[in-house]
């Protein structure tokens, strides 16, 4: 059957998510678990060894009659008996009638889904490392580069660029968190049988079920969870979240590259972003992509509760949903996180338009204004004083500095000092230094705890050189 295409995917995806959600590697992942069966039966005295070792050399690719495979999957509704009858036809007689012992259809298919969830959560980490180290750079080196922030999309006040991405790195850090949770939550063998009883299997089931996760690399339960969908659910929630928070990186990348701002740019090349017909233009072609990628990631998260409504001890129709949209969302967290870090690599940063732009008017000095009025006047009289004076400034196309003096009375007038935008921007060392540890005490295993405003604030020094 021919796959529709998707230029997207094509475009931008993630080569190495796009193969652990392949066809082969999913049938690949079935037959694994056949094999994994069989050895774990012949390891708790269920299967002779030659029977299990036989099993297990049958069940590859290379026996697999993909036409003859879809078509009796189509016709019986799902893939794993043609499946298990092609292992089964591999045998010589005496090993014949053992393949998928005591186990059912959902068993192999739901441990299959199960080592390709866990290799896409590695590639997920692997893919988050290298945007929120490629994120931790560019906070380190523009810690102290001015820039306004910007609130309902005007200028607020002054801020640095690091502070401004140290909100992202902490954003990414959670994720960072969220993936090294879920993996021990998503990476289960599934072996219960028909209703989840493992009355097939008797009384060797759990002892079976320990030896096939430990051939596989899984984790055993006794309960069974045919129809409890949430952690799959969760799977796909992460990453339909991972995306959305490249969307918003990648949002900001293409304001703040609006001709008007002009304050960043996506890497440069040759025709890279380039118009069929305006020769000026250099679109942010990338964060165009992930924007893309991550809407329709959050579209398709919305059918994942729909999954985990399935009745009874097996679904009717739920489980489907997960077939079609969990390696999607996959693919696209993926496309989504590493366009995006190809993007903070590339990113070029213009200091002096960030500046040029908070020079502006002055206008963005008036909160400074207004709590440097608010010790001898109070806030709401200093509010209403550089209220009035803005709205003036901005009639007369004077600057704010100097309505301020005009309009303030002598007492007050002794509080209207020059104020450099360098001097209100708070501490963004203590924000870049806190999202930067955070971020580095996440990695490798996931130990570590946010870092407290107390551990980087330094203890004063008892004997300061004079």
């Amino acid at each position: 059957m021919t796959s529709p295409f998707l230029m997207l995917s094509r475009l931008y995806g993630d080569e190495t998510m796009a193969e652990v959600f392949s066809e082969r590697r999913t049938v690949a992942g079935w037959l694994d678990a056949e094999a994994a069966l069989a050895l774990a039966q012949v390891q708790t005295g269920v299967l002779p060894a030659a029977v299990g070792e036989a099993i297990a050399a049958a069940a590859t690719l290379d026996n697999v009659d993909w036409e003859r495979l879809w078509d009796q999957a189509r016709n019986v509704g799902y893939p794993i008996l043609p499946l298990v009858r092609m292992i089964d036809a591999a045998l010589d007689p005496a090993a014949e009638g053992r393949v998928h012992y005591g186990a059912t259809t959902q068993d192999i298919m739901d441990t299959g889904l199960a080592l390709q969830l866990r290799d896409g959560v590695g590639r997920l980490a692997e893919l988050l490392g290298d945007f929120g180290d490629a994120v931790a750079l560019l906070i380190d080196r523009h810690r102290h580069t001015l820039l306004a922030a910007r609130t309902h999309g005007q200028q607020a006040v002054p801020t640095t660029f690091g502070a401004k991405l140290a909100v992202l790195l902490a954003e990414l850090t959670r994720h960072r968190r969220r993936l090294f949770e879920l993996a021990p939550r998503i990476a289960f063998v599934s072996l219960f049988g028909a209703g989840g009883t493992s009355a097939a299997l008797g009384e060797n089931a759990p002892a079976v079920r320990r030896a096939m996760a430990g051939r596989l690399g899984l984790e055993a339960t006794d309960v069974a969870w045919h129809v409890a969908r949430d952690s799959q659910a969760e799977f796909g929630y992460v990453c339909a979240g991972l995306s959305a928070t490249c969307a918003r990186f990648a949002r900001e990348i293409i304001n703040l590259a609006r001709t008007e701002i002009a304050e960043v740019a996506e890497a440069a090349g040759h025709h890279r972003g380039a118009s069929s017909t305006m020769p000026q233009k250099a679109n942010p072609i990338g964060s165009e992509a992930v924007i893309g990628m991550a809407a329709t990631s959050s579209a398709l998260s919305a059918a994942l509760g729909q999954a985990m409504e399935a009745g009874h001890e097996r679904a009717a129709g739920e489980w489907q949903i997960e077939w079609e949209v969990l390696p999607q969302l996959a693919v696209l967290a993926a496309g989504s996180t590493r366009v995006a870090a190809e993007i903070a690599h590339g990113l070029q940063v213009f200091p002096d338009a960030m500046r040029r732009n908070l020079n502006g008017d002055g206008y963005v000095m008036a909160e400074a204004y207004m709590m440097r009025l608010a010790g001898p006047l109070g806030r709401e009289r200093a509010h209403d004083l550089v209220y009035d004076a803005v709205r003036e400034a901005r009639d007369r196309g004077d600057s704010l500095e100097a309505v301020l003096e005009r309009n303030a009375t002598a007492g007050e007038r002794s509080a209207i000092v020059p104020i450099a935008p360098d001097d209100y921007v708070g501490t963004p060392d203590l924000a870049c230094d806190a999202a930067l540890a955070d971020w580095n005490a996440a990695a490798a295993n996931g130990a570590g705890r946010p870092t407290a405003h107390s551990d980087l604030i330094p203890t004063p020094d008892p004997h300061p050189e004079p």
